[in-house]
Parts: structure tokens; C-alpha cells; sequence
């Protein structure tokens, strides 16, 4: 194996690790210096690492973890799945954001996770007509607003479905997160779905090949539809549902939410109600209350004739900054300052004029990225 691959592999073994999440896994590589370490550490040595108690160590059994590495490397190289480590540049940044965000996921597809706007939509596995228009909608109304956004969600029966369905009519990218391996689809009957999916799309999950949709696994699967994305939009759901915990993690995560308000007393619109009723959730009739909510432009083209106007009375400095963060998208001041050439005393007043200019926008994190 290449020197890359180890890395991985050790990586998979240490989250293959029962009992070991992926902030147990981080703190442990942060203490010893690198998976390999860890993994050959002993008991007495692991419980030194603070947060890592006695039980933890004691559980620390390796043997089943490196032969479920092997199985999976072989999985994943046979099927040509993607796997993303955390600490790669593919990995969806978006999620590396999360505390909790798995080490690895697992993927397969034509498109991948970018920096364009990306939405996911939950609700109800039993919707009702009102839930199913309003879907299709909203995603028809992004779509000819000129965001076209990535929709996110979980390839589940209802608003899942109608989400996906709806994304590949109109041309948009579309994710399926999963709660198992990639070696099933779940539910059985959207395995065509599933499959149109993969050329328009992407399927990611953070389980390995064999792992069946067990009940806790949906709870995980949701927190990565969550992470994914800029915005999760709760179509209709009851006053408990996985939706729910879809929104709650967003909401964790400081992430935009939305849903669409329901008529009082019907069961299906409860949960949608109690969100925006309890301020957890903005209020979502039109793309215009989305827009509103998330500082995004509708009038795309009106916008890109001013822009054009505007960079033609930007300074030199103004303009190289503009290119390179085109070519750069998402990065830190710290990463301009140090990469993009410019003067590193220019960098804060440039970034602020392309910010007033409405040409540059900053992300949570101090991220900066092109309109």
C-alpha cells in the first residue's frame, strides 16, 4: 500500500474501534500523534489520555477492527467508492465544521459536494398532497431563481423521495445520505431512485460496507444530512419524527431552519408548527422568505450586470484578490494573507470594499467567498 493509503487505513481501523467515536479518535491521534500510534498503544497508556476513561481502554479491542479495515479496503477498491478522510480536501466542508462530523465517509456518484448553495429537506414518510406541492415547489421555485442548489436528504419514502425526484427532474444536483453501507439500499423500493441518483448526484453514508439500517444508525444519518448543508427545510412532520432531529442538529449547529407553516390541529403539520412557534425555525411560504433568511440574491442576473460594472472600478489589488478567491472559494483571511500574493497589510481593506461591494461575502467562521 502506498504511503496515503496507510494513513487511511490506519484511520479506518481506529474508527472501526468499538466504542471509539470520532471525538474519542480525534483526542487520542491529538495525545500519541498519528492513528498508528494509537493503535499501538496498551491499555495502562490509553487511559492517560484525558476524556479516554478506564472502560473505554478496557474495550479497546483492535483484532476486529483491523479485519473489518481489510474487508472494507477491498470493498471499497472492488466498487471504486470514494472515501473521504476528514483531514482531506475532499472531505465536505460543510460538515468538517461539525464537531461530531465522522472521520471517514464513504460515497459513490458523478458529483460531488461543492461550495454552491446546498439544501437539505426532510419531513414525513407519509406526506400528504399539501406536503408532496409544496416540496416539489420550493425546489422549482430555486431552481428558477438562479440559486440552483444542492438538495440534500435521506432517500427515505416520502418528502425524501419527493426531494430527490423532484431535483433530478429539474436538472439539480442531488445527495442521499444513507443509514448503512453501500453495499444495500434502504428502502428496498427506491433502489431505482437511488440509482438515477448516482448520475446526478452522489450517495454518502458514514457506514461501512455489511452494516444493515438499524434504528440508531437513521439518528446518525441525520445529523450528516444536517452538517451537509447550508440550510435544512422541514416540510411537514408530526410532533416527533426523525425530521425533527434532522432540524434539531441544524439548529446545534447553527445552521439555518425552516418549515412550511400546517393547518392547526392537523398531526402532520405539528411538528413543522412547533418550530417555528418556539423560534427554532424561520416561517417558509416562498423562495422569497428563503432568500430573506439565508442573504441570498434572487435577482441573479441583475446582480452579475452591476457586478461587472463594479469590477470594472476596482483597483488592481481589488481585482487579483477577486480572481484568486474565484479560483480559492472558502477560504480564511489567514489563507488569503498567505497565499494569495498580495500584501498582507492590503488584504483586510480589500476583502472590506468587495464585502460593501456585494461581491464577496463572509461565511460563519470568517470564511470569505465570491457571490
Amino acid at each position: 500500500m502506498s504511503s496515503q493509503t496507510d494513513v487511511l487505513f490506519d484511520w479506518m481501523v481506529l474508527s472501526f474501534v468499538q466504542g471509539i467515536g470520532s471525538a474519542n479518535a480525534r483526542q487520542l491521534v491529538a495525545f500519541f500523534g498519528s492513528p498508528k500510534e494509537v493503535l499501538m498503544q496498551s491499555k495502562e497508556q490509553l487511559i492517560r489520555v484525558p476524556g479516554i476513561g478506564s472502560i473505554t481502554a478496557k474495550q479497546f479491542n483492535t483484532d476486529d477492527a483491523f479485519r473489518k479495515a481489510e474487508l472494507e479496503m477491498k470493498f471499497i477498491e472492488k466498487y471504486k467508492i470514494d472515501c473521504h478522510l476528514f483531514l482531506d480536501e475532499d472531505y465536505p466542508f460543510r460538515l468538517k465544521q461539525c464537531d461530531d462530523a465522522p472521520i471517514l465517509i464513504f460515497s459513490k456518484g458523478s458529483q460531488t459536494p461543492t461550495h454552491r448553495a446546498t439544501i437539505s429537506i426532510v419531513g414525513t414518510r407519509l406526506p400528504s398532497e399539501y406536503g408532496k406541492h409544496h416540496c416539489k415547489r420550493i425546489i422549482s421555485e430555486l431552481k428558477d431563481s438562479g440559486i440552483n442548489p444542492i438538495i440534500v436528504s435521506g432517500l427515505a419514502h416520502g418528502i425524501d423521495a419527493c426531494a430527490h425526484k423532484s431535483a433530478l427532474e429539474l436538472g439539480l444536483t442531488t445527495i442521499g445520505v444513507l443509514a448503512h453501507g453501500l453495499d444495500r439500499i434502504y428502502p428496498v423500493n427506491n433502489k431505482a431512485l437511488a440509482m438515477e441518483l448516482l448520475h446526478n448526484g452522489r450517495l454518502i453514508t458514514e457506514f461501512p460496507h455489511g452494516v444493515f439500517p438499524a434504528a440508531g444508525n437513521f439518528i446518525s444519518r441525520n445529523r450528516i444530512i444536517a452538517g451537509l448543508s447550508d440550510l435544512t427545510i422541514v416540510v411537514e412532520s408530526k410532533a416527533k419524527g426523525g425530521s425533527l432531529v434532522t432540524a434539531d442538529f441544524a439548529f446545534g449547529y447553527n445552521r439555518e431552519v425552516m418549515a412550511f407553516p400546517g393547518r392547526i390541529g392537523d398531526e402532520r403539520s405539528e411538528g413543522c408548527n412547533n418550530l417555528i412557534k418556539y423560534n427554532k425555525a424561520g416561517l417558509l411560504a416562498t423562495v422569497d422568505d428563503l432568500v430573506r433568511q439565508m442573504n441570498w440574491d434572487l435577482k441573479l442576473k441583475t446582480k452579475q450586470a452591476k457586478q461587472l460594472d463594479l469590477f470594472s472600478q476596482l483597483t488592481d489589488t481589488a481585482k487579483q484578490l477577486l480572481d484568486w478567491l474565484r479560483a480559492h472559494p472558502d477560504s480564511t483571511i489567514d489563507e488569503i494573507t498567505k497565499n494569495s500574493g498580495i500584501q498582507p497589510k492590503e488584504v483586510p481593506a480589500t476583502l472590506l470594499d468587495l464585502e460593501f461591494g456585494h461581491l464577496v461575502k463572509v461565511l460563519p467562521g470568517k470564511i470569505y467567498r465570491v457571490f
